[in-house]
């Protein structure tokens, strides 16, 4: 509930975590060369995500029973193929038909068999996938709603959200498309290997000397594309948010004449991309005619050497053409292995990232002992409370005030000063480094935070609404109120007015943050909202700071009532706003430099009386 400005200068401008994982990118060349984003610790990672199967084991355990029957079927096409090439070269130039018939028939069943199970495969795997992934993004949703408000202190919303869908997404991709790969290229390799050396040894040697060809063209080029990828991603998250900056704040952009300038950044950053881009393609692009260069390579030896011990007729032609087959079974796979790596290493990194989260600590447990704060009376008392975001750095220092059940309570100051944090500590957003505050003569630490935060209403300066009706706004106050209610809090937010005149009146579906109203109307919601909590402690944060006079004494009216017989703390700049509080006290630097009443204060001319004839100099000059 604290705004950026004053979080800020508290936290001595604690930096965001930057870095969302990059998403998976394919398409940087004919074999999707993808940029590496490799994690901090990739076995502990994959070893932890692996948990995540463990309902979907069996499924996992039916499709590598698949792979296994499909690798058998893909294993033994070239072998079919070879039998079906000896039958039509008999000596004699003789076909063997009863041969041949039966080899054609076995090839068509392999053919479909193997089309089946790659289907299946693929239907099975993406349930899979998507199963774990829907368990995993509700593991972090609901670890979100558990961490602690000084999380979102230091972690940018676009960070979040990365990794709640970029990232995650990404594992998604990757457990879909790449683990089949992974098992079936690994199982293919094996066992083109091994039928190689069963066909001919001889024919396997002389093969297998493209291999640490493939490995070192591979590595050479991954070594360059990585940096040229990652510079890319960098300068497409710089044009994603120039554009974002500009769009969202064009109105900005045309007060100060600065399309041209807007323009001109774009089209800085955008030929950075161009140029990045282009050379990271051009790279990428070099893999796939190189490595059919090593492949002829390989088939001009095994052809030689083949030719060459059919002559000597110590192998056949179809051996010849089932070992072709087989060397490129084996050196296929190796390629994309390397890319499937690639790939696995990018969505590690993402799981790390969410894991990282995952694993953050949560606001400390209710203690044993803690109970249930029922039918709160509103009487606070803040006892020698010092507070600091970080440690030796103190915000609030020896603050000590009570404030009576219904009564008033302002804090006025300049920003930065701890006002804020001192409404963040009652309702244990945050809580106390020294000294305690109580709520009816006990410690809010002692009571359950449920329980604790439901005697609270706020509202703050900047109005939040959720996409859906003002009738479901008002209402998230208390899901189980009936409409009668609902509507009588509106009507006492002096709401009901505005509402009444939309056309589908409560119904009225809102857009994201209920931009299709002004924002005095939202502050009106917004405190039928608090109003229809009915709480016993009210905290109202620059509730009028942003609207219009007229505006500010609807909302006003709408206050006191919402005020009445309860303990209400009111942060303030303007000062018209909190001249009839019970007391009110001057914030600065985490101390309280003044306290009184609004006459009291004038006359001791001291902070307080400069602040107020500074906002209203000719008030008090008559």
């Amino acid at each position: 509930m604290a705004r950026e400005n004053e979080r800020n200068n508290q936290q001595g401008n604690i930096p965001a975590a930057l870095g969302a994982a990059m998403p998976g990118r394919r398409g940087g060349g004919p074999r999707g060369m993808m940029p590496i984003v490799k994690p901090k610790n990739f076995k502990r990672t994959l070893a932890r995500l692996w948990t995540y199967f463990g309902s979907q084991r069996k499924l996992l355990l039916i499709i590598f029973m698949f792979i296994i029957i499909d690798s058998a079927l893909g294993l033994s096409i070239p072998y079919l193929i070879g039998r079906s090439v000896d039958a039509m070269s008999k000596a004699g130039g003789h076909v063997d038909f009863s041969m041949l018939e039966i080899m054609v028939l076995t090839l068509a069943a392999a053919y479909i068999g193997d089309t089946i199970l790659t289907f299946l495969q693929g239907w099975l795997m993406a349930g899979v996938s998507q199963k774990i992934v829907k368990g995993l993004r509700k593991t972090l949703f609901d670890k979100l709603q558990k961490l602690p408000i000084a999380f979102f202190d230091i972690h940018t919303h676009g960070e979040v959200m990365s990794r709640l869908s970029n990232d995650i997404d990404n594992v998604s991709t990757t457990i879909s498309q790449s683990t089949i790969q992974l098992m079936t290229g690994a199982i293919t390799i094996a066992g083109s290997f091994i039928m190689m050396l069963i066909l001919s040894p001889t024919l396997t040697l002389s093969s297998i000397i493209t291999v640490p060809m493939v490995f070192i063209l591979t590595r050479t080029i991954a070594k360059k594309t990585q940096v040229l990828f990652k510079s890319q991603q960098m300068e497409l998250g710089k044009l994603n948010g120039h554009i974002e900056e500009t769009i969202s704040g064009l109105q900005v952009v045309k007060a100060f004449n600065h399309e041209d300038k807007a323009i001109e950044q774009f089209d800085e950053v955008n030929s950075r991309l161009c140029e990045v881009g282009l050379k990271a393609q051009i790279w990428s692009g070099y893999i796939m005619p190189m490595m059919n260069v090593i492949n002829n390579i390989g088939f001009a030896a095994v052809a030689a050497v083949g030719g060459a011990l059919a002559v000597n007729n110590i192998i056949t032609v179809g051996i010849i053409a089932s070992f072709l087959s087989y060397s490129r079974q084996f050196s296929r796979p190796l390629n994309d292995l390397a890319n499937i790596f690639n790939t696995l290493q990018s969505a590690v990194a993402g799981a790390e990232r969410v894991f990282d989260i995952i694993d953050e600590k949560e606001e400390p447990e209710d203690s044993k002992a803690a109970v249930e704060l029922k039918q709160p009376k509103g009487h606070v008392v803040f006892n020698k409370v010092s507070f600091g975001y970080r440690s030796g750095v103190p915000i609030l220092k020896n603050i000590n005030f009570q404030a009576p059940k219904g009564s008033s309570i302002a804090l006025v100051g300049p920003t930065g000063a701890g006002k804020t944090t001192i409404v963040n500590l009652l309702t244990r957003f945050y809580d106390v480094t020294e000294g305690s505050i109580s709520i009816d003569g006990r410690d809010i630490r002692e009571y359950t935070r449920d329980s604790l935060r439901k005697c609270f209403g706020i509202v703050l300066q900047d109005t939040y609404l959720f996409s859906g009706t003002i009738r479901e706004n008002i209402k998230y106050g208390r899901l189980d109120a009936v409409d009668e209610e609902m509507e009588r809090a509106a009507a006492m937010a002096n709401a009901d007015v505005f509402i009444k005149r939309l056309p589908k009146g409560y119904d009225t579906v809102l857009s994201e943050s209920g931009s299709n109203l002004s924002q005095g109307e939202r502050q009106l919601l917004a405190i039928a909202r608090a109003i229809l909590s009915n709480p016993s402690i009210l905290i109202l944060d620059e509730a009028t700071s942003s609207v219009d006079t007229r505006t500010e004494l609807n909302i006003q009216e709408a206050m006191l009532k919402l005020m009445k017989d309860r303990t209400s703390f009111i942060i303030a700049h303007r000062l018209s706003t909190i001249r009839d509080a019970d007391t009110i006290m001057v914030i600065d630097h985490g101390e309280i430099v003044e306290s009184g009443n609004h006459d009291e204060l004038i006359s001791q001319r001291g902070v307080y009386y400069s602040m107020y004839s500074n906002q209203f100099s000719n008030v008090l000059e008559n």
